[in-house]
């Protein structure tokens, strides 16, 4: 037997015998409950699908501003500034978002973008009815 015949029937045999048998319910998504994260005044997008940076930086500020941060920084990259479009975008037309602007160099520069955010000093308690 030539050696090549060799090499492949041994990768084929290695192969078969590595992969992992499809059992009833491996093809099920492990995560059914949302996820859960620590609100702070930073948040990287580095980690989040493209798709899903819409949603994730409007969920964010509402959470942001609820929680009373004056300023949030979002970490967006530099890249060709699609994520900064994006973020920008959200932040222009979010109504307590108050002004928006490139971080300090020490912050992220132009890969993030500082955000003031409105603070409403005496928020309604729920039993207010006025």
């Amino acid at each position: 037997m030539k050696l090549f015949d060799r090499l492949r029937r041994a990768f084929s045999d290695a192969e078969q015998e590595t992969e992992p048998e499809l059992l009833p319910g491996n093809h099920e998504d492990p995560f059914t409950e949302p996820v859960v994260i620590e609100i702070r005044d930073v948040i990287d997008l580095h980690s989040i699908p493209p798709k899903q940076v819409k949603a994730v930086v409007e969920e964010y500020l509402v959470v942001a501003h609820e929680h009373g941060f004056r300023h949030v920084r979002i970490i967006h990259g530099k890249g060709i500034g699609a994520q900064r479009t994006t973020v920008r975008t959200i932040l222009a037309r979010t109504p307590w978002v108050l002004s928006y602007g490139d971080a300090p160099p020490e912050a992220g520069g132009w890969g993030a973008t500082i955000a003031e955010l409105f603070v409403n000093e005496n928020p309604k308690k729920e039993t207010d009815l006025s």
